[in-house]
């Protein structure tokens, strides 16, 4: 599929955008594992977690699914079963990665795939904790998808984990579910902490000191009510878009706060950004509104732990990085290479396009910044970022831009053109 993105001369009203997308995953992970029926109110409805949805529904878990309300009946913790056919984790690497951690500690045999992209991501970086564990998982290659997981009786590990992977914590930490005695994982660099959180939820023993964080095996996880927020991922598109237009002024509610995601927000106002945070609520994963108006961008460094913490927001970021003040310095990126596509690769290749400037580095990149975009023909290259930062970057253009494969947007936020379109004049 094709958009045509025009140019705008502002971005200004309010929006509310669709559930958390890594919050959503979990959440229906537990669910389905729960004892009792849970009821999530905004759930995500991008493919990637209706791929989790689909996979607990193979597992024998009845799910409901209501406009964004979804309705799970868990099995509790021993009452998955045997699918029927290799699950289908569709492009979502996060299903893959922390159902793996689940399903490790079956008794049978399961298969599961995905879609090309999907099969050239690594998976050994979640095959190593478990086959510690006592798990058996063969792979294409040693490495890649499909996956066979031989379950059986996991017992408890101490674990560091050599990358800052977010999706790794998750999985060790859904199979220390299933394990005798305490599960621990230590980060190098802390990353979000969705999982802890969604794991208090649902009544799990959890126990953080830092970057050390030790779960209590086999406990008896209790259905919830719960709501997830607003995806403060998918919100980083709009912040920039106003960000970058003459005049602008947005209001997004309801966004998600959890303080582990918030690094995009202190990022953005150490590069000089207008953004107030109006309003915090809720317990377990925080809730709130944010008003973000044009603003004079200085530019910035991302490295280090803060490169792991904005991993995702790394494609719009270069976009704003252009057009800063000074630029954008990125390292220590490396985890772009292996995502949906090499953002880096696909980042530098549709700045070409648009006439920008980009130092290409083996972890990262150099964006000068003071930079004019020519209209061009953008590709997302079935990524579901590049679709939508090369829509941001196309409002500030000098006409009328083409996004190619602009249907990748469907994976994480299925409503995102229509959205843009009535924001952006």
């Amino acid at each position: 599929m094709q958009e045509q993105i025009q140019p705008a001369a502002t971005v200004h009203g309010a929006i509310e955008l669709p559930g958390d997308k890594s919050i959503s995953h979990r959440y229906g992970m537990l669910a389905g594992i729960a004892e009792g029926t849970t009821k999530i109110a905004n759930y995500s409805g991008g493919a990637d977690c209706q791929s989790t949805l689909a996979c607990m529904r193979a597992l024998g878990v009845e799910i409901e699914s209501q406009e964004n309300l979804a309705v799970i009946k868990g099995r509790g913790l021993d009452g998955l079963r045997e699918p029927a056919e290799m699950l289908d984790a569709g492009n979502s690497g996060s299903t893959m990665r922390m159902l793996s951690g689940i399903l490790a500690a079956q008794n049978f045999v399961t298969r599961i795939g995905g879609d090309e992209s999907l099969s050239r991501r690594p998976m050994d970086r979640i095959m190593k904790p478990l086959a510690e564990m006592g798990a058996s998982i063969e792979a294409r290659e040693s490495r890649f998808p499909p996956l066979t997981i031989r379950g059986s009786q996991l017992h408890a590990i101490d674990y560091t984990s050599p990358v800052a992977s977010a999706q790794v914590k998750s999985c060790v930490l859904l199979a220390g579910l299933y394990a005798q005695g305490k599960t621990t994982v230590r980060e190098s660099i802390r990353t979000r902490d969705h999982t802890e959180v969604a794991l208090r939820e649902f009544g799990a023993d959890l126990d953080v000191q830092g970057r050390s964080i030790t779960l209590t095996g086999r406990p008896h996880l209790q259905a919830r009510e719960l709501r997830v927020p607003g995806d403060l991922s998918s919100a980083a598109f709009f912040l920039v878009a106003a960000l970058i237009a003459r005049d602008s002024s947005l209001t997004v509610y309801n966004v998600g706060l959890n303080p582990t995601r918030t690094a995009l927000l202190d990022f953005l106002a150490g590069m000089g950004a207008q953004i107030k945070i109006l309003d915090v609520r809720g317990s377990g994963e925080l809730m709130g509104d944010l008003l973000i108006r044009n603003s004079r961008i200085r530019g910035g460094v991302l490295e280090k732990a803060q490169t792991a913490a904005l991993i995702d927001e790394i494609p719009v970021l270069a976009v704003l990085g252009a057009r800063s003040e000074e630029g954008l310095v990125v390292r220590d990126a490396s985890e772009l290479r292996v995502k949906e596509t090499d953002r880096i690769a696909t980042i530098a290749e549709n700045f070409r396009r648009m006439g920008a400037a980009i130092e290409v580095l083996p972890d990262g990149f150099n964006i000068p910044g003071r930079q004019n975009f020519h209209a061009a023909e953008f590709d997302s290259f079935g990524d579901h970022r590049i679709a939508m930062a090369f829509s941001v970057a196309a409002l500030a253009a000098d006409g009328p831009s083409m996004v190619n494969g602009s249907d990748a947007a469907r994976v994480s936020f299925p409503e995102f053109f229509d959205t843009l379109r009535r924001v952006a004049e």
